[in-house]
């Protein structure tokens, strides 16, 4: 008699979840209720080990490599993935992800440290599908002269290649590599400008403005370029963020890999927006409330709903065959196999 992962998974197409990406990607999240002087209990503390010993990301609820919603009092909302969808198409897709995003991540420490985080073995491991999703912090730091820290087009290029080329000795053959483009960070500051910070919401008088340039007198901001009160300068940051997109973009487009495709989708966080209003909900609950900078847990849920959108939309006839006729056997042999 055949093994069940030979008669249930071996005429299938497997695609494991990678992603190589920066704290957007592990889903970085300050709990409100810490820095909200009217919701502070010893309840919303609880959690605190767990929370600081995963340097706030939450992965585990994130839009590349979610796997459940939110048990914690501290993080609502719901969850969807990319792994939740390859793993809907087929259920021997079940476990096999890896979010190696790191907090700070841009594409020269991405080149130099972040990637080898990735563990992939071409002659055991099925293919995968791998993002590649640095949204900000080449543009982004918290230096005075912010422009001479940022990367350029030329920068970019050189080390998604380097990136690229690393890749081709690890991923096995037929995997995918998805790079999307940056974020456009004006956003932020359009968005949060009038209103009221968590720590301001006791006498309604510290907005995130102020809290913005409190950060940038310390020099420890996320990102000068776009949290700043200078149009001008928040102009230039999104202007150079598009530019290294249009970089990455025709890497993608002329770079010829031995054992993946690599396809280039933008990065287009209006697109979230524009789900989450026709639902009746208000742009700023897409942002992180602390650290007003990073999406949060409602962005994560529908962002993986518009990536997975444009990814049909680049391979379409590839994804139809990646569906299991034996995932109604196996949800009845396993059940959940032993969830997570």
């Amino acid at each position: 008699m055949k093994p069940f992962e030979e008669t249930l998974c071996g005429e299938t197409k497997r695609m494991g979840t990678i992603l190589l990406g920066d704290s957007a990607g592990a889903h970085f999240h300050l709990p409100k209720e810490w820095f909200t002087a009217s919701e502070l209990s010893l309840e919303v503390f609880k959690d605190v080990a767990m929370i600081v010993e995963n340097e706030f990301d939450w992965p585990m609820t994130s839009a590349m490599t979610g796997y459940m919603n939110s048990t914690w009092s501290v993080l609502t909302g719901p969850t969807n993935s990319l792994y939740l969808r390859l793993r809907e198409l087929n259920h021997c897709n079940h476990r096999d992800f890896q979010n190696t995003a790191v907090n700070g991540a841009d594409s020269g420490n991405m080149n130099s440290t972040d990637q080898y985080g990735m563990s992939r073995d071409q002659s055991r491991d099925h293919p995968a599908m791998l993002i590649y999703s640095l949204i900000g912090n080449d543009v982004c730091n918290g230096h005075n002269d912010t422009i001479n820290h940022m990367t350029t087009p030329e920068e970019m290029a050189k080390n998604f290649i380097s990136t690229l080329k690393y890749l081709d000795t690890k991923l096995p053959n037929g995997s995918y590599v998805i790079v999307t483009g940056l974020a456009d960070g004006r956003i932020l500051y359009d968005t949060l400008k009038n209103r009221v910070h968590p720590i301001g919401e006791w006498h309604h008088n510290i907005k995130y403005p102020d809290v913005y340039n409190y950060l940038d007198c310390l020099e420890v901001s996320p990102c000068i370029g776009w949290l700043s009160s200078n149009e001008s300068l928040r102009n230039y940051t999104s202007e150079r963020a598009a530019n290294l997109s249009r970089a990455v973009e025709q890497v993608a487009a002329t770079y010829k890999a031995n054992n993946f495709e690599v396809h280039f989708i933008e990065f287009d966080f209006q697109k979230v927006v524009d789900i989450w209003n026709a639902k009746g909900g208000e742009t700023w609950q897409l942002i992180e409330p602390v650290d007003g900078f990073h999406p949060s847990q409602i962005a994560m849920s529908i962002a993986s709903e518009v990536l997975w959108r444009e990814i049909n939309q680049k391979i379409p006839d590839v994804i139809k065959t990646w569906t299991n006729p034996s995932n109604a056997r196996i949800r009845a042999i396993f059940g959940d196999q032993g969830g997570y």
